[in-house]
């Protein structure tokens, strides 16, 4: 006997729901939509839904939201908040499609790069449902125009990611504008402490739903690396999209300066591919991503920023050009593939320092790397001249069409042999894989992951071993704690302006707003030269060389020892209770 699976119809929802859910194809419900649905159609219980991108989280909480709206109440019941415009949109287009059968349901959708003037207009008509991003929404209550006194149902969708952005003190003040008896929903795909927090403060008793583990990828996901030196970063990416010349996927940078380098590089060298980023106006961001949807463009260049709330299904690859600071990024970047019940594959290209922070990222996210050697120039070819043979052998003939070009064609290939003609037609076609991976070097590096704390204590040794013979010079930077700079971020900056994890860098000291570090002298001016018109987290680089740091004496630190005892009244009559080395 066959175990029966639910059904949109077992679940409850109306006439003119299910007829839109069965217009678009949909007969059983996803298991984050089978465990949410359900609740929401008899329980006012707040709800944490632990789920990634792509599991249906809009129909989740779309379709009961469009089952308990009062169409003849014209004022806003649902509010749905979201981290960016795309994701806006998209959900708002979503819930359009799932309630066209429900006469008089209006949803409206508010959010930043687009006329206020429109959305105020779309308001007064009368909203049931408004789905937002936290900035814009914020700005239409101050101005009086949306109005939440009614609101019953409030969700929270990708609730990580706005708080990533930023958006706490948004998020704080809408919430505080809503009725106290209102259900939350809060969506997350991982379980921070600033998610933590926000549970705690906003909701009440709520149920745990969970369709993974926390902070697991897809199961279907694999996760993959390529240790290399940072400078052939360029050329493994290539050799990615040459073995597999059906790849479908996104690049992911850490800088709008890279991203745009590697979109260009990538375009120069033939291949289908752009960038989105944060210079790009909404129109021109609009036109690249109708492209990427549209499969006109191969791989899509992206910062982390840039990407968020990108929703799009059958992607093949994620391509972590660089690792992202936080492991919990690694997981929503890993997340955008592998969906809808299909397989994917996360890469990460690596250097021999960033070991230690693959590790974390398998901690934090629960996922497993295995390493993977670069293709190589023959494994290269070999797949291209298999899927070029297959894509000729798959191609649909339009007999009619080029019936009248047949002769000529007849008679300008009428000297050759059948041998001859299939070695024309694939030269033609494959020469520049042959040229380019003639004599390809192997861009390999020995070393795994997985020689662990060993690995790290050989380089820590061997650090303090150069330390003490190498001349050192002493950089300023403009950026400091208050940019999120930390040592490791700071290592990772230098390593990837100088394309080498091999110069030697001493004492660091990072403070408030500009920090302070010792790199081997030879490399100072490289350095300089190489991260002159960069950023970081925004900020153009400023660096240049300072006095080296004195060292301090014993007795200079007694003395300020005894200064700060003055300053707090410990000595008596200003002198001190401890006597120093006279001057």
């Amino acid at each position: 006997m066959t175990e029966h699976k639910m059904t949109f119809r077992d679940i409850g929802l109306n006439e003119q729901i299910l007829s839109a859910v069965e217009a678009l194809g949909f007969e059983h419900p996803t298991p984050i939509q089978e465990e949410t649905i359900p609740h929401l159609l008899t329980s006012n219980q707040d709800i944490i839904a632990l789920a990634q991108t792509g599991t249906g989280k809009t129909a989740a909480f779309g379709l009961p939201a469009i089952h308990m709206t009062d169409v003849d109440e014209r004022s806003p019941q649902t509010l749905v908040l979201c981290p960016t415009r795309e994701l806006c949109m998209q959900i708002a287009k979503d819930m359009k499609d799932y309630g066209k059968f429900v006469k008089g349901l209006n949803i409206v959708a508010v959010y930043g790069g687009s006329s206020i003037d429109r959305q105020i207009k779309a308001l007064k008509k009368g909203a049931h449902i408004v789905v937002g991003t936290p900035g814009r929404t914020k700005d239409l209550i101050h101005r009086k125009k949306l109005k939440l006194e009614n609101v019953g149902r409030v969700i929270l969708d990708e609730a990580d990611e706005m708080l990533t952005m930023g958006f706490k003190e948004d998020l704080s003040a809408i919430l505080g504008e809503t009725p106290e008896d209102k259900q939350t929903l809060l969506f997350s795909a991982t379980m921070s402490k600033d998610i933590t927090s926000v549970t705690k403060k906003y909701m009440t008793d709520p149920l745990r739903l969970s369709v993974a583990a926390i902070n697991v990828g897809a199961a279907n996901v694999e996760h993959i690396y390529y240790m290399v030196p940072a400078r052939d970063r360029y050329q493994v990416l290539r050799r990615i999209a040459d073995s597999t010349p059906d790849i479908y996927g996104i690049v992911f940078c850490r800088t709008r300066r890279e991203t745009m380098e590697v979109a260009n590089k990538l375009m120069q060298d033939g291949y289908n591919a752009d960038a989105i980023h944060g210079e790009l106006s909404q129109a021109q961001r609009d036109d690249v991503m109708g492209k990427f949807r549209k499969r006109h463009i191969q791989m899509l260049v992206a910062t982390d920023v840039a990407a968020r709330g990108l929703d799009v299904d059958d992607i093949t690859h994620v391509v972590n050009y660089n690792l992202p600071d936080k492991a919990e990024i690694y997981t929503h970047r890993s997340g955008r593939t592998g969906r809808a019940g299909k397989s994917g594959i996360s890469v990460a290209i690596i250097h021999t320092r960033e070991t230690r922070r693959v590790r974390d990222i398998e901690r934090v996210s629960g996922v497993q790397f295995t390493k993977a050697l670069v293709p190589t120039g023959e494994e290269i070819c070999t797949n291209q001249l298999y899927a070029l043979i297959d894509k000729i052998v798959k191609v649909k003939i339009n007999g009619p069409q080029i019936e009248p070009f047949l002769p000529a064609i007849y008679e300008q290939l009428e000297g050759l042999s059948r041998e001859d003609l299939i070695q024309h037609f694939v030269s033609a076609e494959f020469n520049r894989f042959l040229s380019h991976y003639k004599n390809a070097r192997d861009l390999n590096v020995s070393g795994s992951i997985r020689d662990g704390k060993k690995r790290d204590d050989k380089i820590d040794k061997r650090s303090r071993s150069d330390r003490r013979k190498t001349p050192f010079a002493r950089l300023f930077i403009n950026v400091g704690k208050k940019n999120d700079l930390n040592p490791g971020r700071l290592i990772g900056v230098i390593n990837e302006a100088l394309d080498s994890g091999n110069a030697v860098i001493g004492e660091i000291e990072i403070l408030k707003k500009f920090s302070f570090f010792e790199i081997e002298e030879q490399a100072a001016m490289p350095l300089i030269k190489a991260l002159k018109g960069q950023e970081f987290e925004g900020i153009p680089l400023s660096v240049e060389i300072t006095a080296k740091k004195k060292p301090q004496r014993k007795w200079e630190f007694e003395r300020k020892k005894d200064f700060k005892r003055k300053k707090k009244g410990k000595g008596r009559r200003g002198e001190s209770r401890h006597r120093t080395k006279k001057w």
